[in-house]
Formats: C-alpha cells, sequence, structure tokens
C-alpha cells in the first residue's frame, strides 16, 4: 500500500479502515478498526511522548499493517511533518533519505523494527542520525540484550513497545537508555493490565478497544508506588507466549526463555520449536542455518537445563520469518516436521 492509497481510504466516508495482523503465529488476519480509535491510540502516543506539531515522524515501514498506519495516523493527528522513505532494513541510508528529499532534516520520531536498528547501528552514518532522533520507538519483535547494550548509551529517548494489531499498535513502553531504562513495560494511564488464571495478559484500553482484550501473552505483573505513595501502577514483563509453550513428557517449556538463554552463545539464525512424540508428547527442535549442528549441541548442553536441551538440532537455508520480521512460528514448526521426515 502507498501513502496516497492510505490516505485516500482514510478519508473516505467509511468510518473504519482495513488493517491486517503479522502473521506471527500463523496465516494473517483481515481485521476492520474504527478511525476514531486509531486517532484516540494517536493522541495518547504523541501525549506521553510530547510531540508537538511541526515536528518530523519517519514512515520507513509497511502500511499494510498497523505500526506503519499508525506513523502516518499520527501525522495527522499532531500535524506532524512526514518523511516518507521506502520500507527497507536501512531506513536511514543516503539512499533512503534522498529519495524522500530529507537527507537534511532531523526527525523528531521514528518507529523501527529492531533489525532496522541493528542494520542502521552498523553503518556509522546511519548510526549517527539513529542517535539523533528525539523519540525512537522500536517494536515488532524481540529486542535482544546486545541491541539494548548498544542503546544504551543514546543521548535521547530509545523506547521499546508492547501491543498489537487489535490495541491500534502499543498500550506500553519501556525505557531501553538513561537512568529509568527497565525490563519491565508501563501502561499509558488510560490503560489497566491485569492477568487471567493462564497467566497471560488481558488489556482494557477503552479508548482503543471497544472490550478488553486477553492476549496469548504469558506475563508477570508488578505493582510498584509512586512517588507520593497514594498511587499505585501496574506494570508488567511478557514471559512468552502460551502458543509457544512446549509440553514434553509434562514439562512445560517457553520458546521464548529457550530463545533468550542461547542468545549470547549462537551466532547463526536459529528457532525453537517442536515435532510431536509418542513417549513425551512433543520434543524440543532446533532449527539453524549453521551447519555446524555438532558445535550447537554443546553449547546447548552447557548453556541449557536438561529439560530445556534440543533433542534434535537441524541445519535449514533460512529461518522463516513474517513480513515484520518476527519468527513465523507456524511456518517455523511445519518446516521442522518436513526436515524430520
Amino acid at each position: 500500500m502507498t501513502i496516497e492509497e492510505f490516505l485516500t481510504e482514510w478519508n473516505n466516508a467509511d468510518t473504519r479502515v482495513l488493517v491486517h495482523t503479522s502473521g506471527s503465529t500463523g496465516k494473517p488476519k483481515p481485521l476492520w478498526v474504527e478511525k476514531s480509535r486509531m486517532l484516540n491510540s494517536a493522541r495518547i502516543t504523541c501525549d506521553f511522548l510530547r510531540l508537538k506539531a511541526g515536528d518530523t515522524a519517519l514512515l520507513c515501514m509497511p502500511l499494510d499493517y498497523i505500526a506503519g498506519k499508525m506513523v502516518v495516523v499520527r501525522s495527522i493527528e499532531r500535524n506532524l511533518r512526514l518523511i516518507n522513505v521506502k520500507p527497507s532494513g536501512h531506513p536511514l541510508s543516503d539512499d533512503s533519505l534522498r529519495q524522500a528529499n530529507a537527507l537534511q532534516e532531523e526527525i523528531t520520531f521514528a518507529a523501527m523494527i529492531p533489525l532496522q536498528v541493528y542494520n542502521s547501528l552498523q553503518v556509522p552514518q546511519e548510526r549517527e542520525r539513529l542517535r539523533k532522533i528525539r523519540q525512537l520507538i522500536i517494536g515488532g519483535g524481540a529486542i535482544d540484550d546486545h541491541l539494548a547494550e548498544a542503546l544504551k548509551d543514546f543521548p535521547h529517548a530509545v523506547w521499546s513497545t508492547y501491543g498489537m494489531t487489535e490495541t491500534l499498535s502499543h498500550i506500553a513502553l519501556r525505557r531501553l537508555n538513561g537512568d529509568s531504562a527497565s525490563d519491565w513495560y508501563e501502561p499509558f494511564d488510560s490503560v489497566e493490565v491485569n492477568l487471567n488464571t493462564d497467566g497471560c495478559l488481558i488489556i482494557n484500553a477503552p479508548a482503543a478497544c471497544s472490550k478488553p482484550l486477553v492476549t496469548n501473552d504469558r506475563a508477570e505483573l508488578q505493582t510498584i508506588s509512586l512517588s507520593n505513595d497514594k498511587h499505585k501502577q501496574v506494570r508488567f514483563r511478557i514471559l512468552g507466549r502460551r502458543d509457544n509453550v512446549i509440553d514434553s513428557g509434562g514439562i512445560k517449556i517457553q520458546i521464548e526463555e529457550v530463545e533468550r538463554a542461547l542468545k549470547a552463545h549462537l551466532t547463526e539464525e536459529y528457532a525453537i520449536t517442536s515435532i510431536r512424540d509418542k513417549k513425551f508428547g512433543e520434543r524440543v527442535v532446533l532449527l539453524t542455518t549453521s551447519e555446524d549442528t555438532d558445535s550447537i549441541n554443546t553449547i546447548c548442553q552447557r548453556i541449557l537445563p536438561k529439560y530445556w536441551q534440543p533433542r534434535l538440532i537441524l541445519h535449514t537455508t533460512s529461518i522463516p520469518q513474517t513480513a515484520t520480521g518476527k519468527p513465523a512460528r507456524a511456518e517455523i514448526k511445519a518446516l521442522a516436521d518436513t526436515l524430520c521426515q
């Protein structure tokens, strides 16, 4: 979708816009959302980040998904000057900015996925431009420890976002740099969070969602007292998705936790998944683009608890991802099944 196509859709008589989920757990699904709620969400973010009319916003993500659309809606709501670059892994490159006639523009606000941030850090000129962004929000995928460490000394605010298509982008942020850096997401003032009996996050964000949303994200809550000790805030951190739990012989293994444990030790791309097993129900499987599976097996035995260790390590040429850069879990699982046949 082009910016012109989205603006035509936004300005038509329909009160809703068609968006698609990212497809991280299966096939992307269409979803109709109300324009008024998109404006509410945009207003909340702009207020929190103190964006004002005339500030610049970088659009560097596809308009087919909610993240890209919401950058435009924030620009409409707050009268921001939109810098529209072609979605790519290097949105701050000379070529990208030159095509948008924005080589000399200072960027106030940008929303990126982790891969774009990582790539920008590898090129000195792009890294310097990244450091100058006043408000940088990163979403659409996990931020590993190495990336977080590289952002710690940035002079301006860098945030990790939590949200989904159904919540019209993010409903909570956590700071990645500065004195207020944290592992915990803090919901916006208008958002309430809780857990259901399965330990999954429940989001009540009336400005963006017509009813509370029960997610598949297993979370931990923490209640903290604010400065005057009369008001309390509930913040949260994500443990992993409920549908990413492997049940092997009665032991429940969270896929994301295993991947995080291996992150500092594996240099090639990899993913954890499972295959069916007659005895244990499921077996842990590691897919990797490395051909040296014996070395990876040695690392897993040294680093991981016994029940987390992969029973199979399989080589593949690539790890399936969604269009927004997330692990395509359903495709990864299907690939493991195919490789085991």
